[in-house]
C-alpha cells in the first residue's frame, strides 16, 4: 500500500492542505486544537514522521510555568488538591503546563510570603490558598508588579493588584450548612461552630451564612459562640469535649474548619455518634470514615479537579490578558454526601 500523503493527512483531519503544511512546517498560526486533531490523523492512518510533527507541534505549543501552594496543616487535604492539579494538567488544551506545588503546614504569613516569592522565581503566575494578611497582601502586589499574577484558591484573598479567585461561594455553603440542622434536627436547640482560623476569609464567610440562614429561616435555634480550632484535631477534640460536656441539650455541631477528625473522635467517645447532627467539609478518608460509622451527618465538598482546572485556566488568562483579569472569581458548585451516596 502507498504511504500516506498530505492530502490523505488533511481529510482525515478534516482540515486543509495548507493548514497540514503550516502544522508541518511550523509556519503561520494554527490553533492548539486543530494541531491536535491534526497529530491525532496521523497517527490513526499512518502518516511518516510522526515523532518530527510531534516535536514541532510542542515546540508550537504555549507553555504555562504554574506555582500551587497549599497552606494548610491538613496533609490528606493539601495531598488531594495538589493531586487534582497533577491529574488536571495534562488535559489542559491551552498549551503546556508545568507545575511546582509547595505545601506548607505552618500558618505563618511570613512562611507564606516567602514560598510565594520563591516559586515566582520560576513560574508565570500563582494559585495560592493561604490565610488572609497584609504581608501574603504586599507580596500578591509585589509579584503582579513583575508580571505574576495569583489567583486566589479556596479562600479568597484580597490585594490592590485585584486577585482572583476560584472556589466555593462560601456563603452558600453556610447557609446550606444550617439548612441541613433546621432540617435533620428531630428538635431545636443549641447549635455549635468550630471555625479553623478567622484568617482564612472563606471561614468568616461561612460563618456569615451559617448565621443568614438561621436568622431567616430556624430562628428557634441558639447558636453557641463559635470556638477556632487554628486548624489542629487536638484542639478541635478538646473544643468539642467541652461542647457535650458543657451542653449535654447540644443538637448540632458544625465544624467548618480544619480540626474535623479530633471532633469525630470526641462525638465517638461520647456515645452520641448517630444522635448528634454533625456537618464538615471535604471527602476525604476522615470524613468519610465519620459519614459511615454516624459520627458525621453530611459533608459540603469541593470537587476538587474541577477546581484544579478552573484554577489552572484563571492563570492562564490572568497572565495573557490585562490587569484587569485579576478580578476574575470563578464559583464551582459545591458537592453534598451522606452515607447513603458515597
Amino acid at each position: 500500500m502507498a504511504r500516506p500523503t498530505i492530502r490523505d493527512l488533511a481529510e482525515a483531519a478534516q482540515v486543509s492542505v495548507a493548514t497540514v503544511n503550516r502544522v508541518i512546517g511550523g509556519s503561520g498560526k494554527v490553533r492548539e486544537v486543530t494541531m491536535s486533531r491534526v497529530l491525532e490523523a496521523a497517527r490513526e492512518i499512518g502518516f511518516y514522521g510522526i515523532g518530527a510533527l510531534e516535536q514541532r507541534i510542542d515546540a508550537a505549543s504555549p507553555r504555562h510555568r504554574l506555582g500551587v501552594i497549599v497552606q494548610t496543616p491538613h496533609r490528606l487535604f493539601s495531598t488531594l488538591l495538589t493531586r487534582s492539579f497533577e491529574a488536571a494538567a495534562p488535559g489542559i488544551q491551552e498549551g503546556d503546563v508545568r507545575l511546582r506545588s509547595a505545601h506548607l503546614d505552618d500558618l505563618s504569613p511570613e512562611g507564606v510570603a516567602a514560598q510565594m516569592q520563591a516559586l515566582a522565581a520560576e513560574s508565570d503566575a500563582l494559585a495560592v490558598l493561604a490565610a488572609e494578611h497584609p504581608i501574603v497582601t504586599d507580596m500578591i502586589d509585589r509579584l503582579a508588579q513583575d508580571g505574576v499574577p495569583t489567583v486566589a484558591l479556596v479562600s479568597p484573598l484580597a490585594a490592590r493588584s485585584r486577585v482572583g479567585y476560584v472556589g466555593l461561594d462560601s456563603w452558600k455553603v453556610g447557609r446550606t450548612a444550617a439548612w441541613t440542622f433546621g432540617h435533620a434536627c428531630r428538635q431545636p436547640g443549641k447549635l455549635g461552630l468550630l471555625v479553623g482560623t478567622h484568617r482564612y476569609r472563606c471561614h468568616d464567610l461561612y460563618e456569615s451564612g451559617f448565621r443568614s440562614y438561621l436568622r431567616e429561616h430556624a430562628g428557634e435555634f441558639t447558636l453557641l459562640e463559635p470556638m477556632s480550632t487554628f486548624e489542629s484535631d487536638a484542639i478541635a477534640r478538646e473544643l468539642t469535649e467541652k461542647l457535650l460536656r458543657q451542653h449535654p441539650d447540644l443538637r448540632g455541631l458544625y465544624v467548618s474548619g480544619g480540626g474535623i477528625g479530633g471532633a469525630l473522635a470526641a462525638i465517638r467517645e461520647s456515645g452520641r455518634a448517630g444522635g448528634l447532627v454533625t456537618v464538615g467539609h471535604d471527602l476525604m478518608a476522615t470524613t468519610q470514615a465519620g459519614l459511615l460509622d454516624g459520627s458525621l451527618t453530611l459533608v459540603i465538598s469541593h470537587p476538587f479537579e474541577r477546581v484544579a482546572r478552573e484554577a489552572i485556566l484563571a492563570t492562564i488568562r490572568a497572565r495573557n490578558a490585562t490587569s484587569d483579569a485579576g478580578t476574575q472569581s470563578v464559583l464551582v458548585p459545591l458537592e453534598l454526601y451522606t452515607r447513603e451516596n458515597i
